[in-house]
């Protein structure tokens, strides 16, 4: 049974074979590279881009009245309405979905085939991506409406459908099914094969284990993480907000000062860091003796691909959860939208890519190579040392992680039922937690390949409803910050 497992699931040596068709240079490698190819970096970027003119940059002009709006307001209670939670838990569900596997796993990863220079451009693609994130959730709030349960219910498939009009529902279709499928990749697959690895690393670290000791620790792993999965889900949008805004905080903080120890710690090396991000995003063979012969269009590629990974800014899934949020200025969530590109890109990613660059060194990383947590594990233990490091760094991930997958367990479950309606939504959530077992078992580099493949195809149909809709988008932006700017001169003149 085992033996059937690991050749259905391509791992250990019986996966090499399967590995022909579906592992490395394999045919999703050669899918993803095209859904990924220079038209989808120009979409992504260039709606970061015309959404920032059309809306005067607000990341960048109201970036002290965003911060002062979300998470000035962060502990402030009050009552939600039925069928909705409070602005702050929507945004910590979108957060716990894009403070996941990426900012660790994957940031690692990008460094590993994209070079140092992949961290500019997952920097690049924050900054715009903060514009685009805030026009998803501003839509998601102004189009949502109420589902036969009687909870609101928003996102792509929604503003498309209602803002667009009936003759784009095919739009909001084709969105609606890729999300879905996106779902078992970049929510689950991924997520839990990396708490699975992260896992065997912190075993490894106390006892010898053998492959087939791996095997079952990784089963074992999917088999709780689809239990815990099951619990949450069935409670619903409001258990699953209560769940985030407990664990996010929470795990950001831990993480975030675990890593300042190790920057701190490493601070001369600091300049040189920087110097090997900036030169690398533009000339790639000067790093690091060629960075393994990695092309230009590799580092923008990886680092835009990983940086929209971890954000999922433009990827229309964050709209989903903040759509429940109970408020009535759509401008009024879609601030929160900048603050967690903000905290997830700016701040997390960029964290462990100075552990990383600082604690292995920029010329030590194995440049080339398919990488997962094993890198930010290895830049911790360069000061802490022993095998704490991977326990420290297992216990944030399976954090990270699991937040993530129950809230893409809401995403693909709003999109099941977007499409088939409400009775569909059982039978996904039952497909979702039955992936948490297989996403443990399944190789690294196959589990990726699928999650940036799908979410390149949900990020099209999404992207083209949000270029259509920047005129509505840039009109409630001026309305709102006109509104802001006279109540502050009103409190001027008291």
């Amino acid at each position: 049974m085992e033996n059937f497992i690991r050749w259905l699931l391509g791992t250990e040596e019986a996966g090499v074979r399967v590995g022909g068709l579906l592992g490395k240079g394999g045919i999703e490698r050669t899918i993803n590279d095209l859904v990924w190819g220079v038209p989808a970096m120009v979409l992504i970027l260039g709606t970061g881009v015309v959404l920032s003119v059309l809306c005067r940059f607000p990341q960048f002009t109201r970036l002290g009245y965003i911060f002062k709006n979300t998470i000035g307001k962060a502990l402030r209670k009050g009552k939600t309405t039925a069928g909705s939670v409070s602005p702050f838990k929507a945004m910590c569900t979108a957060l716990a979905a894009s403070i996941g596997t990426g900012n660790i796993a994957g940031v690692s990863g990008a460094i590993a085939i994209g070079g140092p220079g992949a961290v500019f451009w997952m920097w690049v693609s924050a900054l715009v991506g903060m514009c685009t994130k805030y026009a998803e959730v501003t839509l998601a709030v102004k189009y949502r409406e109420r589902n036969a349960a009687g909870d609101w219910v928003g996102g792509p498939m929604y503003y498309i459908k209602n803002g667009l009009g009936r003759s784009w529902k095919w739009l909001a279709v084709l969105f609606a099914l890729f999300g879905g499928l996106a779902s078992f990749g970049i929510g689950n697959l991924t997520q839990i094969n990396t708490i699975a690895g992260t896992i065997n690393e912190a075993v490894a670290g106390f006892i010898p284990t053998t492959d087939r000791q791996k095997t079952l620790i990784a089963l074992a792993v999917g088999v709780t993480c689809a239990l815990v999965v099951l619990v949450v889900l069935v409670g619903g949008i409001r258990r699953i907000g209560d769940v985030c805004a407990l664990l996010v905080p929470a795990m950001a903080a831990i993480y975030v000062i675990a890593s300042l120890v190790v920057i701190a710690a490493n601070a001369r090396a600091i300049p040189a860091a920087f110097s090997a991000i900036f030169v690398g995003a533009f000339n790639p063979q000067a790093v690091a003796g060629g960075v393994g012969g990695v092309a230009l269009r590799q580092v923008i590629t990886k680092g835009v691909g990983r940086g929209i990974f971890s954000n999922e800014a433009g990827l229309g899934s964050a709209p989903i959860a903040h759509a429940a949020s109970d408020v009535d200025d759509p401008v009024a969530q879609g601030i929160y939208g900048v603050f967690e590109v903000f905290m997830d890109t700016i701040v997390i990613c960029t964290m462990t890519a100075l552990v990383i660059l600082l604690g292995v060194g920029v010329g030590s990383v194995p440049y080339g190579t398919e990488q997962g947590a094993e890198l930010t594990i290895r830049g911790f233990q360069s000061f802490f040392g022993g095998p704490i490091p991977a326990v420290v760094v297992a216990v944030c991930l399976t954090l990270f992680a699991l937040s993530t997958v129950l809230t893409w367990g809401l995403y693909g479950s709003r999109c099941f039922e977007f499409l088939f309606g409400s009775g569909a939504v059982r039978v996904y959530q039952f497909l979702f937690v039955c992936f948490a077992v297989v996403g443990a078992m399944i190789r690294l580099d196959l589990a990726w390949n699928i999650a940036d493949t799908l979410n390149g195809l949900m990020a099209i149909p999404n992207l083209v409803g949000v270029l259509l809709l920047s005129p509505v988008v840039a009109k409630l932006t001026r309305e709102h910050f006109a509104r802001a700017d006279r109540r502050q001169t009103m409190r001027g003149r008291r």
